[in-house]
């Protein structure tokens, strides 16, 4: 599991790294929204739990105002890199790791055949949405954006999802603020699975990348020289062995249980 950090944006903590285990989210009597100890004191709104499986967010028994993405969470949410926890009023971002472009390749001529590397809505206008990355996709507010985010506050060319080989970049069009990959500010950034991308705080999209490559199985036989000796086929026509035949006993058993019933009534008349 990737290493994760909670940052308040309000800056009313320093950023903490979310280590294995249980850690609670809790108003002091101020009102100030941390991440606290085991004390008993500060009311318990939420909870942390980290394992090696993932991060839960665990809402407090009658807990009310979390939301996750803007969601509400009555029970427990299972988080990912870049995600927006609310707790009574504070906001705290799960933030991840970002590989950092300065310098991005040139744009390639041709995109990527595996229709199964493709972009994942998970909020905002295209949420539940797929596109796939067999060719370059850009995303803003222009018509001919072939991810169009149909808000005049959103850029015309914000940014462009690339395939390059094996690797997807994000490269930023000229955005005002840039883009949000794992709760990361960034302009150009190497994408990898699981990764989520977010605009203008409530358009995400989650990179999906299959574990392997998927070949269909193929029988074959090697050459005749390589194949033992035991499993070469056969040239000779097989024989098919004899059926017995078995009419004989059964006609002779008739006759004798025919014999036994005639002989059991004459003498059994007398």
């Amino acid at each position: 599991m990737r290493t994760l950090q909670v940052h308040f944006s309000n800056r009313q903590q320093p950023d903490q790294s979310l280590m294995p285990g249980v850690q609670r989210i809790v108003r002091h009597a101020s009102g100030q929204v941390r991440l606290g100890d085991g004390s008993v004191g500060p009311l318990l709104l939420a909870q942390f739990c980290t394992d090696q499986r993932g991060v839960w967010l665990q809402v407090a028994n009658g807990g009310r105002g979390i939301h996750v993405n803007g969601r509400p969470v009555r029970r427990m949410a299972l988080l990912r890199a870049g995600d927006a926890v609310y707790a009574d009023g504070a906001e705290m971002l799960l933030r991840g790791e970002c590989e950092q472009v300065p310098h991005p390749p040139e744009v390639p001529s041709e995109g990527g055949d595996d229709l199964r590397v493709l972009l994942r809505g998970v909020g905002g206008r295209h949420h539940g949405r797929s596109f796939t990355l067999d060719k370059p996709r850009s995303i803003g507010s222009d018509p001919a954006s072939d991810i169009l985010i149909d808000d005049p506050a959103f850029a015309p060319r914000h940014a462009r999802f690339e395939r390059h080989g094996d690797k997807v970049l994000l490269r930023d069009l000229g955005s005002a603020e840039g883009s949000q990959v794992n709760g990361v500010s960034t302009r150009h950034c190497w994408l990898q699975a699981g990764d989520q991308v977010v605009f203008e705080g409530n358009h995400r999209f989650v990179l999906e990348v299959p574990l392997g490559p998927v070949s269909a199985p193929t029988a074959f036989l090697p050459e005749d020289d390589e194949v033992p000796e035991r499993v070469k086929p056969s040239t000779a026509v097989p024989v098919k062995p004899k059926r017995q035949r078995r009419w004989p006993w059964l006609l002779l058993s008739a006759l004798l249980l025919g014999a036994a019933i005639s002989a059991l009534l004459l003498f059994g008349a007398r």
